[in-house]
């Protein structure tokens, strides 16, 4: 997939509302969650997914259980692992883990359990789907959903601050790696202070960020 910048004229461009961040939230989370075309944007991101994850080595990758209308990463990430099974065999590579996040009551992080096609499930306290009783595990690379995004890899995500807070506590950081719609793209968007930049974005166009020439 070739690398580009969606254009701030495009005509999937959701435009801002008044310029906040909750206004693009909710602008943004309604388009996704009404997307008449989401099979056929979700089979190409999964594409964009297997050709970048091609040259990577890590063998532990941190994802996410999708909510509100977010792309799956999941059917992408199996077969990920799937392919790591078949180098297995031939003594050319660890064996490859998915990880899922918790949220670490207390000081509000996540921390990543080991996911498998029909393991064991449970709601955390927010409703979303968990790893019930499996092993915890470091994500060398993190697939992170985005609400939103904009120049120079910021995310724009719920507003909790569980990824920011993650990020900054985990050493050696992780390598991060944002999934969205194209339409996502918020040219606008202003880092705060506590915004950590993902280092790569890929959506169901390409690689957004970061542009090479």
């Amino acid at each position: 997939m070739d690398n580009k910048e969606l254009p701030s004229a495009s005509e999937n461009l959701v435009q801002p509302v008044e310029g906040s961040k909750a206004a693009w939230r909710k602008r943004l989370i309604d388009k996704r969650q009404n997307l008449a075309d989401r099979a056929w944007r979700n089979d190409l991101l999964q594409r964009v997914m297997r050709v970048w994850l091609i040259e990577r080595p890590d063998a532990i990758i941190g994802a996410y259980w999708p909510i509100k209308g977010e792309f799956d990463p999941l059917p992408a990430l199996f077969r990920w692992q799937e392919a790591g099974l078949e180098e297995d065999a031939q003594g050319a590579q660890k064996h490859r883990r998915i990880g899922l996040p918790v949220v670490n009551k207390v000081d509000k992080t996540l921390t990543f359990y080991t996911w498998y096609p029909g393991c064991p499930m449970e709601e955390d306290a927010y409703g979303i789907p968990k790893p019930k009783d499996t092993e915890i595990v470091v994500p060398t690379l993190i697939f992170v959903p985005c609400v939103g995004f904009g120049p120079g890899g910021y995310r724009l995500g719920y507003g909790g601050g569980f990824y920011d807070r993650t990020l900054a506590s985990l050493q050696p950081k992780p390598f991060t790696v944002g999934l969205g719609y194209d339409f996502a793209y918020v040219p606008d968007l202003m880092p705060e202070i506590h915004d950590v930049p993902l280092d790569a974005i890929l959506s169901d166009t390409g690689v957004v960020h970061p542009l090479r020439g």
